[in-house]
């Protein structure tokens, strides 16, 4: 495989890297999306990866993103980490989920809601805060 992307076509499996870079649930899909992309460089992974490093919900995925686009010679700006919400109305959604529980519940069931109602939510924290998460969630949890 050529890696100085001098690939002007697209790869064979396009289609496929295509729907892995829109899957809100995994972060490491669209991470490794990303990486694939990055070796073709043609106008629609260019577009792809405009739009994940502008608007992907974990910043190690928008600056895989950026990375690439530098390496195709592209004039990009890394965007600022977002302050907040990583996905608009989290907060919002932990308080409802915190409220489906009884009020007895412990933690790992709130975690485990988490995981099944907002796989999204869940997925972009824990890529986001990496080996912090498990703490994180359960100081958010307890403050809501």
């Amino acid at each position: 495989m050529n890696h100085n992307g001098a690939n002007n076509e697209l790869p064979s499996n396009y289609e496929e890297l295509k729907k892995s870079a829109n899957r809100t649930s995994n972060w490491r899909e669209r991470f490794d999306a990303v990486e694939e992309l990055g070796q073709w460089k043609h106008s629609q992974t260019i577009d792809i990866l405009k739009r994940i490093m502008t608007s992907d919900a974990v910043y190690k995925v928008q600056k895989a993103a950026y990375t690439k686009l530098k390496e195709f010679g592209e004039e990009v700006q890394l965007p600022a980490q977002k302050k907040g919400d990583l996905i608009k109305g989290t907060t919002k959604a932990l308080v409802r989920i915190k409220k489906s529980l009884p009020k007895d519940h412990t933690f790992e069931q709130f975690k485990e809601k988490l995981q099944k109602m907002r796989t999204d939510v869940y997925d972009a924290y824990e890529g986001e805060k990496g080996a912090e998460f498990e703490q994180w969630l359960e100081n958010t949890w307890a403050a809501l």
